[in-house]
C-alpha cells in the first residue's frame, strides 16, 4: 500500500495598506520614519505590506480620521491591490476605528493594536503573557460595541432592548472580571519582584538597569557583559521578559545587570500600565544604561522617545550613561566623534566588544558613590567572609598575616556595614590589583 500523504496549505498572511496623518506641526522626513517603524512592525506580526498612504490634514477627522475622500481613495486601493487589513500610524477611537471599517471595507487597527499583537505572539513566559493579555482587555473594552455590528440594531432605547444589549453587557462583565483577575495575579508577581529586588540587595551587589529602543542592543550588550546566552535577532520586540545577571569583570566593581522590554515612539498607555511590574526594576537600579542605536537615522528621536518615557516613569533624574552602540556599523566617523560629546556616551560595539573597557570604567566611576574603601583583617576560620569581599567587591590588596587575611578593599556601601567588625583602618594607596 503506498504511503499516504498529507497536504497542509499555509495560511495566507493579510495584506496591509498602512495609512498616516501629516500634521501642520511634523516634518515629512518624521512620518515617513515613523511608517516605516510601522512596517516592520507590521511584518513582524506576520502581514504582507502592499503600500502606504499619507494625508495632509490640519487635524484628524472627529469621526473617520482621515477625511472622506482619503477614505475612498483608501477602498478603491484596498480593492486594486486585494488588501484586506488597514494599519493606522496613529490610534484611533472606537468610532473612527469603526467608521473607516465600514468606509474602506477592511479590518482597521491601529499602531496599538499592532504592538500588542506582536508582544501577544512574543510572550513566553506565564508573567508575560499575563501583562499582555491584561493590556489587551483595557484596549478591547471600549471598543467591545464595534464586535456586535450585527446586533446594532438593538443598541439601545425603546424598541431596542434585547439579545445583543444583554450579550453585549455580559461580555463588558466577563473582561471586567477577568482585568481584576489577572490585576491580583500580577500583583503577586510584584510581590515576589519585590522579594527578588530585596534579595539581592542583601547580597549587597549594586543594580545597573538597561534601557533603549527595542532593537537598540540591549540584550547583546546583556550577554557580552555578563556571558549569557539570551535569544537575540535584527528585530523590534525580542525580548519581552525581564532578565538579572551578575557581571564581573576582571579589575572591576562586580554589580547585577537587568535588562527590560524595549521602549518605542507612541508607546502603548495599555502596555506601560501592564507593563508596570516589570518596570519597576527600573527605580531600583542604582544606574541606568541609556542603549543608544547610533547606526539609526533616527537615533536622535529615538533617544528623545526614551527620554520622555522615563520622565514619565519619573525617572529623569536616576543617573544614566549613554551607551552609542553599533559603532561598527556606521561609515568612518559620520558625526559620531559631535554625538560623543554631546550625550558624554560610550562608544561601543555590543557585538564585537569594542569599547567594553571604558564602558565598565564609566559604570564602576558612576557606582563610587554607592561604594567604600576599608582595610580588613579576616580570621582564618571565616571562609565566607573572605568570599562575600570577593563575590561583592574589589580586592586591591592582600596579605596572609599569622592573624588573619589582610585586605584592602572596595565594597558596596551595604556590605561595609556586614565587615565592620573585621575593620583595622583607613585604606592606603594602592598600586595595583589582586585578583
Amino acid at each position: 500500500m503506498s504511503p499516504v500523504t498529507a497536504t497542509h496549505t499555509a495560511a495566507r498572511p493579510e495584506r496591509a495598506l498602512l495609512g498616516a496623518l501629516r500634521l501642520p506641526a511634523q516634518r515629512r522626513a518624521q512620518v515617513l520614519e515613523s511608517l516605516d517603524e510601522l512596517r516592520r512592525l507590521a511584518e513582524a506580526a506576520g502581514a504582507e505590506v502592499v503600500g502606504t498612504l499619507i494625508q495632509e490634514r490640519g487635524a484628524p477627522s472627529p469621526s473617520l480620521f482621515f477625511g472622506k475622500g482619503k477614505v475612498e481613495e483608501l477602498k478603491q486601493l484596498a480593492q486594486e491591490r486585494d488588501v484586506n487589513l488597514l494599519i493606522s500610524d496613529d490610534s484611533l477611537t472606537p468610532i473612527q476605528e469603526r467608521n473607516l471599517e465600514r468606509g474602506a471595507g477592511v479590518k482597521v487597527i491601529d499602531r496599538t493594536a499592532l504592538i500588542l499583537d506582536i508582544f501577544a505572539q512574543r510572550a513566553r513566559t506565564s508573567e508575560g503573557k499575563l501583562q499582555v493579555e491584561l493590556a489587551q482587555l483595557t484596549y478591547l473594552l471600549p471598543r467591545l460595541v464595534g464586535q456586535w455590528k450585527h446586533l446594532e440594531r438593538l443598541g439601545g432605547g425603546i424598541g431596542t432592548r434585547g439579545p445583543g444589549e444583554t450579550q453585549l453587557e455580559s461580555d463588558r462583565r466577563l473582561i471586567r472580571r477577568r482585568i481584576r483577575q489577572i490585576s491580583e495575579a500580577l500583583g503577586h508577581v510584584h510581590t515576589h519582584r519585590r522579594l527578588l529586588r530585596e534579595r539581592r540587595r542583601s547580597v549587597g551587589l549594586p543594580v545597573v538597569a538597561l534601557v533603549g529602543y527595542t532593537n537598540a542592543g540591549k540584550t547583546t550588550l546583556l550577554n557580552r557583559l555578563a556571558g549569557s546566552s539570551f535569544p537575540v535577532a535584527d528585530r523590534l520586540f525580542v525580548t519581552l521578559d525581564p532578565a538579572a545577571r551578575r557581571v564581573a569583570a576582571p579589575g572591576h566593581q562586580p554589580f547585577i545587570l537587568t535588562d527590560t522590554v524595549g521602549f518605542i515612539r507612541k508607546l502603548p498607555t495599555q502596555l506601560v500600565a501592564a507593563f508596570k511590574a516589570t518596570l519597576e526594576e527600573l527605580p531600583e537600579a542604582d544606574v541606568l544604561l541609556h542603549v543608544l542605536d547610533v547606526s539609526h537615522p533616527e537615533a536622535a528621536q529615538q533617544r528623545e522617545a526614551v527620554e520622555r518615557i522615563l520622565a514619565d516613569l519619573d525617572l529623569a533624574e536616576r543617573p544614566v550613561i549613554a551607551i552609542l552602540n553599533k559603532v561598527d556599523r556606521r561609515a568612518g566617523d559620520n558625526g559620531l566623534d559631535s554625538l560623543t560629546e554631546e550625550s558624554r556616551g560610550v562608544p561601543i560595539s555590543a557585538l564585537t566588544g569594542q569599547g567594553m573597557g571604558e564602558l565598565l570604567g564609566r559604570i564602576e566611576l558612576a557606582l563610587r558613590p554607592r561604594t567604600g574603601h576599608a582595610i580588613l583583617r579576616i580570621p582564618y576560620a571565616d571562609g565566607a567572609t573572605l568570599a562575600l569581599c570577593y563575590a561583592t567587591g574589589r580586592v586591591l590588596r592582600r596579605a596572609d598575616e599569622p592573624g588573619g587575611i589582610r585586605l584592602e578593599v572596595e565594597l558596596p556601601t551595604p556590605v561595609l556595614a556586614r565587615v565592620a567588625p573585621y575593620r583595622i583602618g583607613a585604606p592606603a594607596t594602592c598600586d595595583r590589583v589582586i585578583q
